[in-house]
């Protein structure tokens, strides 16, 4: 017996909506099918509560809830499902109510909702993570990011600080500083990435592990070197990097000083109570390959200090160099008699107002 032409149809229904539960549970539903669900339930109970619940309780508007709570919890697949059903539940309520109730605002309001939500996730979808976890992981980062930059602690007799301001108030910034001390030395490295705020950040975070890896492990004459030629494999034309790297013998205070197109570091000698400039020179990290880098020598003597700062406490756009750096020496003169620990944050404060720049100082000094 041959079947009949409805048995041939409600074959063929059957075939498709099984073909399409499949898809949709090994596509849409896989991973996120159950926060999927519970915001699809949402969705329509909101539908449904606007329709046949108590009056005011279910207002149409709360399905933007679900379409934020997709946004950051759903990947793009099951997003797009998830619209779908808030678009039906919303023509649903038009039809069953009257089309006030669904107005033109609340159709522009959540349709622009769901655009940024579908794109948020997108981005997500691209980072591998979901929810939170990227927020979780950036904040992560940054707290490393800081965690190298404290220097580590030092013996009686020695004092250090280290204030790291970002450009717009960011928590990232392409100023950072690593130290490590071996015995009865102290390495100290100040860097700046060209460019600042977020946009070198991210530079930031990568070459910060790099050097704090190279300075605990290479010869100190060769740290810069070492660093110029990381960049120059790895840098992929993304830009220069200075940078300066005090080495101190915490027995003697003898110390070293070599520069990659970085200001000058600061020495002050208390025996006749002024600072000068050690005229380190080098160039920029990240140019030219195979570079060699030359130190300067010098000695911290019972309260003499020395500062390490970035261009962003001395540049200003249109002036001559020379002129941030004598405001530098000013405020280091009105340093001392407050004392290096407590004055090093009300040098950067000073010196950074009314500038969009990344700015770096470290100052140590002998008791």
């Amino acid at each position: 017996m041959k079947p009949t032409p409805t048995a041939k149809t409600t074959r063929l229904l059957r075939s498709t909506a099984q073909r399409l539960v499949a898809v949709l549970r090994r596509k849409v539903l896989f991973r996120y099918r159950l926060v999927l669900i519970t915001l699809v339930t949402l969705a329509v109970g909101i539908g449904v509560g606007a329709v046949w619940g108590p009056s005011g309780w279910f207002p149409p508007s709360s399905t933007i809830l679900t379409v934020l709570a997709g946004g950051l919890l759903l990947k793009r697949k099951s997003l797009a499902f998830l619209l779908g059903v808030v678009a039906a539940v919303l023509v649903f309520v038009a039809y069953m109510l009257d089309f006030g109730q669904v107005g033109p605002g609340l159709l522009v309001t959540i349709g622009v909702t769901a655009v940024l939500s579908y794109l948020l996730s997108g981005v997500r979808e691209r980072l591998g993570v979901q929810g939170l976890s990227g927020e979780m992981m950036l904040l992560d980062l940054r707290d490393r990011l800081r965690d190298q930059g404290r220097m580590p602690a030092l013996p009686a007799g020695w004092g250090r600080t280290a204030v790291l301001r970002q450009a717009g108030g960011s928590s990232f910034g392409g100023d950072f500083v690593v130290s490590i001390r071996k015995d009865d030395r102290l390495d100290v490295a100040v860097v700046d990435v060209s460019g600042k705020g977020v946009d070198a950040g991210t530079r930031a975070l990568m070459l910060s592990g790099a050097f704090s890896g190279l300075i605990g492990a290479v010869r100190t004459d060769d740290f810069l070197a070492h660093c110029n030629d990381y960049l120059m494999r790895n840098s992929g034309g993304e830009g220069f990097v200075t940078a300066v790297h005090l080495s101190v013998d915490l027995d003697t205070g003898e110390y070293q000083i070599a520069s990659a197109g970085h200001p000058p570091a600061l020495h002050y000698d208390s025996g006749a109570g002024l600072w000068s400039t050690a005229e380190a020179k080098g160039v920029v990290l990240g140019v030219i390959p195979e570079m060699t880098y030359t130190s300067v020598q010098g000695k911290l003597r019972p309260g003499d200090a020395i500062m390490l700062c970035t261009d962003g406490l001395i540049e200003t756009p249109g002036e001559d160099l020379d002129a941030g750096i004598d405001r530098l020496l000013g405020e280091a003169e009105r340093l001392v008699p407050h004392g290096f620990a407590t004055g090093a944050g009300k040098i950067v404060d000073t010196l950074s107002k009314d500038k969009n720049d990344d700015c770096a100082l470290v100052v140590l000094w002998r008791d």
